[in-house]
């Protein structure tokens, strides 16, 4: 069997880097066309924006806040998809989070692509009805339901395998974006939205795994809020191409190294227990310090503008990555760290040939 089924990752995920006109603005060279898209704001304090194609154009979630979606918002919005990339609109104040003339930007791009619906009672998968976008190869779905907390609740998630990660969002009403990660387990909720530590509650996935056909949520009004329209990315690892895992720290400059099977392209992760930011790190705003240090850090969970320094960041191999700080929010002895990680290479391709490190 061939190492991975991914030779060319970027055909899936993929970090563009663009320039703010303040007027409509067509964003392409992603290299396919996007189903879920992040932007960030690199030079300013202005908050994280998501869209996906699932709730439609100008439908956007902020990551930093538990604000409900809000459509075609003042200070800029995605207003069209297409097949390479994506458009922004300049929003009519000079504070703008997606298009800003001269303002430098970010865009994480998924792609998912084949629309699925779910019947439950037709189709005996889950409790209620799902609908969606997936792409079974990359491992990635976008599954939008309708919550009916406190019943404890399955969901069709359309991936045919279980995925180790999810990131639930209410969309009417405050509510945090809450992720379930494979490492903390099923009785373990931890926020992007905030700081925090991995809180302990059932009422966030009923203590129960994913399976390969569904997700289980229960009585939280961030997973299951009853008759509120409900949005989850899903992500089931694919080697060679993504990996959704721990480490724990130690608290040395020269830090451990994590194995993943490639080369990073994104990585983000949070200090699980204990109250530290998220820390979301790529291969394409890049600052090299020394050698292969990728230091250019953007936390998800706060609006400030993107930051640099000597004791932040991580080594990007070719077959995983590395801490270079005794930083607590990346190396703290004896903490655990959980991550998300996608692959620019895969450590071998599907033909036997190695990636390197840069």
């Amino acid at each position: 069997m061939a190492y991975t089924t991914i030779d060319k990752p970027s055909d899936y995920f993929n970090t563009k880097l663009y320039t703010g006109t303040g007027s409509s603005h067509a964003i392409t060279g992603v290299g396919f066309a996007p189903n879920w898209v992040w932007i960030k704001h690199r030079d300013e304090a202005n908050p994280h924006k998501i869209f996906d194609t699932v709730r439609g154009v100008g439908k956007s979630l902020k990551s930093n806040s538990s604000d409900a979606q809000a459509s075609n918002e003042e200070n800029g919005y995605v207003s069209a998809f297409g097949s390479d990339g994506f458009t922004v609109v300049g929003g009519s104040t000079s504070s703008n989070d997606v298009n800003k003339s001269s303002g430098t930007y970010v865009a994480w791009n998924w792609k998912a692509g084949t629309s699925f619906t779910n019947d439950a009672s037709s189709t005996g998968i889950g409790s209620i009805d799902s609908a969606g976008s997936v792409n079974t190869d990359a491992g990635f779905s976008i599954v939008s339901y309708t919550g009916n907390s406190p019943n404890a609740t399955t969901i069709k998630h359309g991936l045919n395998s279980i995925p180790q990660m999810i990131i639930f969002k209410r969309l009417v009403g405050a509510g945090n974006f809450t992720v379930y990660h494979q490492s903390l387990g099923n009785t373990k909720g931890i926020f992007l939205t905030t700081t925090a530590a991995s809180d302990t509650s059932a009422g966030y996935f009923n203590n129960t795994t994913p399976t390969s056909s569904v997700f289980s949520v229960a009585n939280s009004g961030d997973t299951n809020s009853n008759g509120n329209a409900m949005i989850a990315y899903c992500f089931a690892e694919k080697k060679g191409y993504s990996k959704f895992g721990s480490y724990t720290g130690n608290g040395n400059a020269d830090g451990p190294f994590f194995y993943t099977g490639f080369k990073p392209a994104f990585i983000i992760q949070k200090r699980s227990d204990a109250t530290h930011d998220w820390q979301l790190h790529d291969n394409k705003r890049g600052q090299y310090f020394p050698g292969n240090v990728v230091n250019n850090r953007i936390q998800p969970n706060s609006n400030s503008a993107e930051g640099t320094g000597d004791d932040i960041g991580y080594d990007f191999l070719s077959n995983g990555f590395k801490t270079r700080t005794s930083n607590a929010n990346y190396n703290a002895s004896g903490s655990v760290y959980i991550y998300m990680a996608f692959a620019e290479n895969p450590f071998v391709t599907s033909t036997g040939v190695p990636a390197t490190a840069r």
